[in-house]
């Protein structure tokens, strides 16, 4: 940050802002798929919730790069600004951990009933678990108090998803990773 409260663009806080809102957006897609996919009202519930919250989340942080009056995008490389040898190679359209695939999301259009219930319990228990290491990412990094509380809401709010989501998984006869 700057000592006139703006963050650079090389911080932290601007690369887990624009990070994130990608992260996010993939998710928003995702619950829009299958809120279409299935009659199930639980997870219908669960993917209206993620589109609000996580559309909601993706507007702050482009709103704090605006504020910042940095660009939304960046030529590095996906969580580059976490400061660490992430073992991560982008493929398939999955930018970052915890991403679906191209070939995923494909496979989440065409699926229907149950099968696309469990494959978006499984995808966004994963999204959610790459979410949550980006997220916690932020939180320790102190530049931008606003970005730092947000981003630690995020942790809490996925994990909190990823127990729902487990929980929901074992209803639909899966076993799930706690």
């Amino acid at each position: 940050m700057t000592a006139s409260g703006k963050a650079e663009t090389g911080s932290a806080n601007a690369g887990f802002a624009r990070d994130m809102a990608v992260h996010h957006q993939q998710a928003v897609e995702l619950s829009f798929i299958v809120r279409d996919r299935t009659e199930d009202e639980a997870v219908r519930r669960l993917a209206y919730d993620i589109i609000n919250t996580q559309a909601n989340q993706r507007g702050m942080l482009l709103g704090r790069l605006g504020a910042w009056g940095l660009p939304k995008c960046s030529q590095k490389a996906p969580m580059a600004w976490m400061n660490h040898d992430m073992e991560y190679t982008p493929y398939d359209g999955a930018l970052m951990p915890g991403m679906a695939t191209d070939t995923d999301v494909d496979r989440l259009r065409t699926a229907e009933g149950k099968a696309a219930e469990v494959l978006y319990l499984k995808l966004m228990t994963a999204h959610h678990r790459g979410g949550v290491n980006m997220a916690q990412g932020a939180a320790d990094v102190p530049e931008d108090p606003m970005t730092a509380r947000l981003a630690a809401g995020m942790v809490q709010g996925q994990r909190s998803e990823m127990n729902l989501m487990a929980d929901m998984l074992d209803e639909h006869g899966v076993k799930a990773a706690r």
